[in-house]
């Protein structure tokens, strides 16, 4: 890669977590920057930092709390330039971070996945600019990953009406609690989907489909509130359809997930996250069945530049356990482009159109990647 023009002091907020760990020990491989490992919990961090072998980047820990009153100030005196804030869920947050971010005058990208959240990250867009700083959210699998997707293929359209996506992890691949809260958060509850061209209501863990994917098998995937349903439809005004789906490998933690979405749905419970605690640990006990290999499979459908329709699969599979390094990669991307100065100017977005497809598997290189496409 090419050298970075500055020296960047970037501070990973969770970075001992699932996502965070990733995202630390992979640019810890980069010299010219100095890679911050923080969290509440410092000495998770400086074990983190202590496992890095051979390290390029400089590496620094600290602890800090993104709910304490202090949390300003103790940003400051660390001395960022870029935060990245891996430290979920985001469902239910507001901006403090990224606002305290703009007033020491660093950038700020996060690794959000609630759709109110990554959706109203424009209300920074003014100050963002005036600061002449970039403010990212959403810089993970949806929507980053999914929107590159989506841009790098665009092409191949004269009309792209329709977008299904769908992933599905291996279930020996680790999972995070952050990510448990964020799932159990909608399911059984009502939200908008954009389909045959019109808003409908669409409900959490429903609407059951099996997928199969060649070289992994068959794999059930339900509907899921992320915040594409809401960017896609504005970037690319002529979808008729934006359907987002996952899925758990383990059949007895998909269905009974699907029959407790009816169980909310009919408000006999008024929500799954009070019982986050033993579903995690009941999913943590079966880790060792099944496999470590999930997908992402984007189908883009509509009229070709030929005149006549065009239905394209690009699917992802990831093997070894690496399906995480996935979510953290968007970031990693920003990061590298502010450290070598490619992205100018600044402001308040979700992830899109900030780096191609072609850059973000290019970061994925020397991990247990497989990309295709093929006409459908």
């Amino acid at each position: 890669m090419p050298g970075y023009h500055r020296h960047m002091r970037i501070l990973v907020l969770g970075g001992y977590g699932l996502f965070g760990s990733r995202l630390s020990r992979t640019l810890a491989r980069d010299a010219g920057l100095t890679v911050i490992v923080a969290g509440r919990d410092r000495a998770r961090a400086e074990r983190l930092v202590a496992g890095i072998d051979g390290p390029l980047a400089q590496l620094e820990t600290a602890a800090i709390d993104t709910a304490a009153t202090e949390f300003d100030e103790r940003l400051a005196a660390l001395r960022p330039d870029l935060v990245i804030d891996t430290a979920g869920p985001f469902q239910g947050r507001d901006y403090r971070v990224a606002e305290a971010a703009l007033a020491i005058g660093a950038h700020c990208v996060d690794l959000a996945d609630g759709r109110a959240f990554v959706g109203g990250i424009g209300a920074l867009d003014e100050q963002a600019h005036a600061a002449n700083r970039w403010v990212v959210s959403g810089a993970s699998s949806v929507p980053g990953l999914h929107a590159a997707v989506i841009a790098a293929h665009l092409d191949r359209f004269s009309r792209l009406e329709h977008v299904e996506t769908a992933i599905a992890p291996g279930n020996r691949t680790p999972r995070g609690w952050a990510t448990t809260l964020s799932i159990l958060g909608y399911v059984g509850h009502p939200f908008r989907i954009l389909r045959d061209g019109a808003w409908r209501t669409a409900h959490g863990w429903q609407s059951l489909k099996r997928i199969k994917v060649p070289g992994v098998g068959a794999r059930w995937v339900a509907r899921c509130e992320v915040p594409d349903l809401d960017v896609l439809p504005v970037r690319y005004p002529n979808l008729r359809t934006l359907d987002f789906r996952a899925g758990l490998e383990l059949r007895r933690m998909h269905f009974g997930l699907w029959l407790a979405s009816w169980a909310v749905r009919a408000r006999l419970l008024p929500s799954m996250v009070p019982l986050a605690r033993p579903l995690f640990a009941m999913s943590e006990f079966w880790q060792d069945i099944g496999s470590d290999t999930g997908f992402m499979q984007v189908t883009m459908r509509g009229i070709g530049t030929d005149g006549r329709p065009l239905a394209l699969d690009w699917t992802l599979v990831a093997r070894e356990g690496d399906g995480p390094q996935i979510p953290a990669t968007a970031a990693i991307v920003l990061a590298r482009k502010l450290a070598r100065g490619e992205l100018s100017g600044g402001g308040a977005r979700p992830c899109l159109d900030l780096f191609t497809l072609e850059e973000f598997m290019a970061a994925l290189d020397g991990f247990a990647m497989t990309a295709t496409l093929r006409e459908a």
